[in-house]
Parts: structure tokens; sequence; C-alpha cells
């Protein structure tokens, strides 16, 4: 699924990378979990949905080749998370709606889980 209809799905914004939001996306993961992050192995495109904002969220994500990551809950990245995000090609989104129901909006528009 294109990031536009993501966005569109969620009311989000994008708050780094708008150039590169004509991106696909092959399916999702939910966690707060960084660790459960880092376990991924996989070719396909991942986003990750998560409520935890911090500078560690986007190294992970660099370490697991993950491009396109929403933050819930009307979360606010830092100057050196979007310098990070942005040396990184990442599309980072944000929205005011809770983990939980990101999560099953997009599940709900057919976007599969990674497991």
């Amino acid at each position: 699924m294109k990031i536009q209809e993501i966005i569109s799905i969620i009311s989000g914004t994008i708050v780094e990378g708008e150039a590169l939001s004509d991106r696909e996306v092959d399916c999702a993961i939910a966690s707060d979990l960084m660790s459960d992050v880092l376990t991924l192995h996989t070719d396909k495109e991942v986003l990750l949905i998560t409520g935890l904002c911090n500078l560690q969220t986007i190294r992970t994500c660099e370490m697991s080749d993950i491009k396109t990551i929403i933050f819930v809950r009307g979360k606010k990245m830092t100057d050196e998370m979007r310098e990070l995000a942005n040396e990184n090609e990442m599309v980072v989104i944000s929205t005011n709606l809770s983990l939980y129901r990101t999560s099953g909006l997009l599940f709900g528009a057919d976007v599969p889980g990674v497991y």
C-alpha cells in the first residue's frame, strides 16, 4: 500500500521524509519493544507502528532496514531524531490515534502483518 493511502486512513501527517512519500509498504508491525523489532528478518518493506518516540526507535529501524515509521498518540520527534531519520531516508508519520486504533484501521484496509 502506498504511504499516501496509509496517511489518509489514519488521519496522519508526514513529519519527516515528505519527498519519499510515494513509496509502498508490504506489511506492518506494531510494537513498543525494540528488541522484538530487531528480531525481524524479511526482504519486505516494513512499516513500524509505535508509541515509543525516541532516538533508539530510529536507530532500531536503521539496523532493521525499516524505512517507514508511524508514531501514535501525537508523539513529537526531536531535532536529533529528524536528522537521523533524514540521513537514513525514512518516512516518519504522526497520528493522534492510539496504537490499537491505528493498527486496526490498517488491518481493516488489508495491510498484512509481518507475522
